[in-house]
């Protein structure tokens, strides 16, 4: 039955050797049945339902180091659950162990040098609350209650990202739990090969217990969304793809396919301009000339304020299913394709994100990080959501089926950040041509794949 820890052969873990282990954790234990064991096993995604043997909250980089240890002498299956944000359910596994870090989300600002030490169990609110007191941001992504470590291990791309770069960009350092229970400090003079994998290559190599990031004078934003008819889609995708061509680094702006409150389908332009709100405002009266408007909320405002932004769009405890494809270009074919697809979908909660790589991504030169996407042009994310289980096949095949309509203008890539069910191939793709440096990377430290409930790059045997 599951939610009973099981060695990897199947057998069952001895009651007397889970004791030992608890008597020896600093942290919260919780075993099936205990009062906060189904909260805890809960994700944001309701199509994930997965029962462990036993959810460790670590408290410190000890207890990290603990479990790994305990797991690996057990040959236990291991998870990793920080934001537990990924779509796929990585967070959470049947019948062996989770690294829970939520306990572990402190952020200390030093506003005199610009940095930040964020623990891995923390969320983007949690940054954006700390370091908005200093007049600071850390470049990340477009959803309050995203994990730090996910986002960052997988690139992080968000609302500073023209101007500052990908969060994986202003990466300072790292602390790392290895497969082998060890404490590392990982940068750029220590471990440089591992500390170049962990900026764009998923969490293979290690649990992340903090991470140390460089933070800009970010204060207060112009941002907000301008809403179009859905008939008007494809003026406003091309305007859009010929506008954010000369556009300034400090603007951000993406385009989805929504649905209003009233389950109307519509277009949507959201922006953040992060210089002087002042400077921006000529950028919104461009936009208001693009379409009839449905809606516009523009304003400025303090940066945590537009990060919460888009969080109506993915509540929690309804269903998800997600794939990405990168397109080098947004031709008007690809985006006749972007909305006739966009126009099917079964559930008016789904959102389809095109998000542009320009600015700051692709300055950074490609051999610099793992991240390896950094002139793929645009992203097209296909986000289903809805609310019943009955409705989860239709679903599916109508993501799946809007990724294949992308196939003859897709780069036959996606971000690491978005993967779930996809391929082996697949995987390997998302990493790009940076696939085999990272297999090395993995092979040194982590020979045996103790870390493979993530988007797996597979060590060499």
């Amino acid at each position: 039955m599951p939610g009973i820890l099981k060695h990897a052969d199947g057998s069952i873990v001895e009651l007397r050797t889970v004791k030992r282990f608890i008597n020896a954790f600093a942290g919260e234990v919780l075993l099936p049945g205990d009062a906060d064991y189904d909260s805890a096993r809960t994700l944001w995604n309701a199509s994930i339902d997965k029962r462990p043997g036993l959810i460790a909250r670590c408290t410190s980089t000890a207890d990290v180091a603990r479990v790994v240890t305990f797991a690996r002498i057990n040959n236990l299956l291991v998870s990793i659950k920080g934001g537990g944000h990924n779509v796929a359910g990585h967070a959470l596994c049947d019948d062996g162990i989770v690294i829970d870090l939520a306990p572990m989300n402190r952020v200390t600002v030093d506003a005199a040098s610009h940095t930040v030490i964020v623990q891995a169990g923390a969320r983007l609110e949690d940054v954006d609350r700390e370091t908005h007191q200093h007049g600071l941001a850390v470049p990340a992504g477009v959803m309050s209650k995203t994990g730090v470590g996910g986002l960052t291990l997988g690139g992080g791309i968000g609302w500073l990202s023209r101007k500052y770069g990908l969060t994986c960009d202003n990466l300072l350092s790292c602390e790392l739990v290895s497969a082998q229970g060890e404490v590392l400090q990982v940068h750029g003079a220590s471990h440089s090969d591992l500390f170049w994998a962990l900026r764009g290559g998923g969490g293979n190599f290690g649990v992340v217990t903090s991470f140390s990031f460089r933070a800009h004078p970010v204060s207060t934003v112009l941002g907000g969304a301008i809403v179009y008819p859905r008939e008007h889609a494809a003026t406003v995708l091309r305007f859009y793809r010929d506008f954010m061509l000369t556009a300034p680094d400090e603007l951000t702006a993406y385009v989805g396919m929504i649905s209003t409150p009233e389950g109307i389908p519509a277009t949507a332009i959201m922006m953040c301009y992060c210089g002087n709100p002042a400077a921006g405002e000529p950028i919104v009266q461009q936009l208001r000339t693009v379409a009839p408007r449905v809606f516009e909320a523009i304003q400025p405002m303090p940066f945590p304020a537009m990060q919460k932004l888009a969080d109506p769009s993915s509540p929690d405890g309804i269903h998800n299913y997600w794939r990405s494809t990168f397109v080098n270009e947004l031709s008007d074919a690809a985006i006749a394709v972007i909305v006739e697809q966009s126009n099917q979908a079964p559930s008016e909660l789904s959102v389809v994100l095109v998000q542009i790589f320009s600015g700051a991504v692709n300055k950074v030169d490609a051999a610099a990080t793992a991240f390896p996407h950094r002139n793929a042009g645009f992203n097209v994310a296909i986000e289903a959501k809805w609310p019943d289980t009955v409705q989860s096949a239709r679903n599916i095949a109508w993501t799946r089926g809007f990724s294949d309509a992308l196939k003859p203008f897709s780069s036959y890539t996606c971000l690491v950040n978005f993967l779930g069910d996809e391929s082996a191939n697949e995987v390997r793709a998302a990493f790009g041509s940076h696939y085999e440096q990272l297999v090395d990377v993995k092979t040194k430290y982590d020979p045996t794949n103790f870390f493979r409930l993530n988007q797996n790059i597979k060590p060499r045997m």
